[in-house]
């Protein structure tokens, strides 16, 4: 794992300039003590680990869904109520967390998407000069899949026992939805063919 530094590039720091901005004192501009935003953050009970105060006195920080004392599953229920059931889980396009269901995801909705990450995996192989967690160059090669295997030859059909225990199916279940009914076509290939096994037949509604 090289250093992580998405969170505070990507995301805090581009906050922290939008609310300077929105209150009126750009960088380097001194804010004064009585002017603050009241940021209001995301994080469920299953995260509550993550809440945190701001560490600058012109955010202060607020939790909702603490308040609410609401967990990720509450909060796919309220979506679901909605008719927003599908909302994803955020996360960054070219993130190496994502599991092989994720990556399946971009790969088999979003050709354009998947280049991308493909070509960015490709560009990070030797890192940076700062690339890992000690700030020295990378002695070996930096991958986005754990197989550590270029993305576009990483084996993501492969279904994980964290992936099988989700959607709750077994084992064989697992194996016939990644490689296909010995005699039949593979559910992640042949759509158009009406015998085909689908995610249905499992009740893994698409």
């Amino acid at each position: 794992m090289t250093r992580r530094q998405c969170t505070g590039e990507y995301k805090i720091k581009p906050i922290k300039k939008k609310v300077r901005e929105l209150l009126g004192y750009p960088y380097p501009n001194r804010i004064p003590k009585h002017v603050f935003v009241e940021q209001w953050v995301g994080i469920s009970t299953d995260e509550f680990h993550r809440a945190k105060d701001a560490d600058v006195k012109y955010m202060r920080n607020r939790h909702p869904l603490l308040d609410m004392s609401w967990s990720r599953a509450d909060c796919v229920r309220y979506l679901t109520s909605l008719g927003l059931a599908d909302t994803p889980k955020s996360s960054c396009l070219g993130c190496p967390f994502h599991g092989n269901a994720q990556w399946r995801q971009i790969r088999d909705t979003s050709p354009s998407e998947w280049t991308d990450v493909v070509e960015f995996d490709a560009a990070i192989r030797q890192g940076n000069a700062r690339a890992n967690v000690t700030g020295n160059k990378l002695l070996g090669e930096a991958f986005l899949h754990r197989s550590r295997v270029p993305l576009s030859q990483a084996p993501i059909d492969h279904v994980t026992s964290a992936e099988r225990a989700a959607l709750r199916i077994s084992a064989d279940e697992a194996d016939v939805l990644e490689n296909g009914l010995e005699d039949g076509c593979s559910p992640w290939a042949c759509r158009g063919d009406a015998d085909a096994l689908t995610p249905d037949d499992f009740g893994l509604a698409t």
